[in-house]
């Protein structure tokens, strides 16, 4: 219920301002318990989507209130088509955080840290970025890089980055495989990251991501979501 409530509010569909049913009324429509409505409205709640206020209601926050960066808000977000907008603003938040994630890890990195990308590497060309396993296997490589850095507060941005990875990765692959193989730009991090050069890292890693954004604003999309932008449009 979390999930469908916080789909309708990041899509839009309930807008910023607007009060949510109360829970008599939400739990008559949606046949479920009171405590299970006000359970949901919580999880909203503590992820800035809601306020609820006594003899007020429960309102839908301004945007900028929203935890853009929990990995269920990021999830919705896709669910519900997200815009060009939406999509270059993680892409900025990427090259932001990768590149120097990068650097630092070519310094700081363990054997461990190296041996874990590469079998991420490995899963990835077996079973490509179009299969679950695959795009599992990049997250993993994501996510290690940013532990690899050793700085605390990047491995706090790990579940957020792995899945933006994991969502704009799909996204691009909606239609049909990637033509082009990312694996190679991969590896270029990972290479560089296990010589310990930190300038080499920073920069196959910005070029990665400078692909990614290209591959995904690039890619075909569905016939549903360019109906549902010709009608966002109209």
């Amino acid at each position: 219920m979390a999930r469908d409530l916080g789909v309708q509010i990041v899509s839009g569909v309930v807008r910023p301002g607007e009060l949510l049913e109360t829970e008599l009324a939400a739990s008559e429509r949606r046949h479920v318990s009171r405590a299970a409505y006000r359970e949901a409205v919580r999880i909203l709640s503590a992820k800035g989507l809601v306020v609820s206020r006594p003899k007020v209601g429960t309102r839908v926050t301004p945007r900028e209130e929203w935890h853009l960066l929990d990995p269920d808000v990021l999830a919705w977000m896709f669910q519900s088509n997200p815009d060009e907008h939406v999509l270059e603003a993680l892409f900025e938040l990427r090259m932001v955080v990768e590149p120097e994630a990068a650097a630092l890890a070519a310094k700081r990195r363990t054997e461990d840290h190296v041996a874990q990308m590469r079998d991420a590497l490995t899963a990835m060309a077996e079973h490509t970025l179009g299969t679950a396993e695959g795009r599992a296997a990049d997250q993993i490589f994501h996510a290690t890089l940013l532990l690899a850095s050793g700085n605390p507060f990047l491995r706090t941005l790990t579940s957020s980055i792995s899945t933006a990875v994991s969502w704009t990765t799909a996204l691009k692959q909606e239609v049909r495989p990637l033509v082009r193989d990312p694996v190679p730009d991969h590896a270029a991090v990972l290479d560089s990251i296990a010589a310990r050069d930190p300038d080499a890292a920073r920069s196959a890693m910005t070029k990665l991501v400078e692909l990614a954004l290209f591959d995904t604003k690039t890619a075909p999309q569905a016939p549903s979501k360019r109906r549902a932008k010709r009608s966002d449009a109209a």
